[in-house]
C-alpha cells in the first residue's frame, strides 16, 4: 500500500515571493509524498522575479509560478488540504476562508524580502536568507509522518517548526 499525498497551502498576503517559494520548495523536497500550493490574501499578481532568481539558482522548478487569490483553494472543485500554513504574519493575523475538510494549520512567520530596500546584493541576501529558513524547515516538515502521528501531536509539531530559526 503506498503513502498518500498530503497537499499543503502555503498563504502570504501577496503571494508573490515567502508563499512561492515554500510551494516550489515542497513539491521538489515532497518527493510526491506532498504536494503544495500558495495563495494571498490580497495577491500582487506577480512573482517576484527574486524570488524566481533564487529557486532557479537552487536548481528548483518555477515551471507555473503564479501569484493567485486564497480564494481558489476555498472554492468548490479546489484540491482538498491537509495543511494550511502561513508564512507572514499579515496572513496569520486576517480571517481565512473556511477550509474544506478541516485542514491542519501552523503559522511559519518569516520576514518578508520583498520589502528589504537597498543594494541589489542586499536584496539578494535577504531572499537567500529567507529561503534558508523556508528549506530547513520543510525539510523537517517532510520528516515527519503524518500517519504515524495523532491529529494534535502533528498540529503541534507543525507549529513547532514554525518557531525555528
Amino acid at each position: 500500500m503506498s503513502e498518500r499525498t498530503y497537499n499543503v497551502l502555503f498563504l502570504c498576503t501577496g503571494n508573490s515571493a515567502r508563499s512561492i517559494m515554500a510551494e516550489a520548495l515542497l513539491n521538489h523536497l515532497g518527493k510526491g509524498r506532498f504536494r503544495a500550493f500558495s495563495a494571498g490574501s490580497r495577491p500582487t499578481g506577480r512573482v517576484n522575479p527574486l524570488a524566481l532568481k533564487r529557486l532557479e539558482k537552487e536548481g528548483i522548478p518555477t515551471d507555473g509560478a503564479r501569484s493567485k487569490s486564497w480564494d481558489e483553494f476555498a472554492s468548490p472543485g479546489a484540491p482538498p488540504l491537509d495543511f494550511v500554513i502561513t508564512v507572514c504574519d499579515n496572513a496569520a493575523g486576517e480571517a481565512c476562508p473556511a477550509w474544506p475538510g478541516q485542514p491542519l494549520t501552523a503559522h511559519w512567520g518569516l520576514p518578508d524580502p520583498a520589502a528589504v530596500e537597498g543594494s541589489e546584493g542586499e536584496r539578494r541576501l535577504a531572499f537567500a536568507q529567507a529561503f534558508a529558513l523556508l528549506e530547513r524547515r520543510i525539510r523537517l516538515f517532510t520528516a515527519l509522518n503524518p500517519l504515524s502521528l495523532e491529529r494534535l501531536a502533528l498540529e503541534r509539531k507543525l507549529r513547532e517548526i514554525g518557531r525555528m530559526g
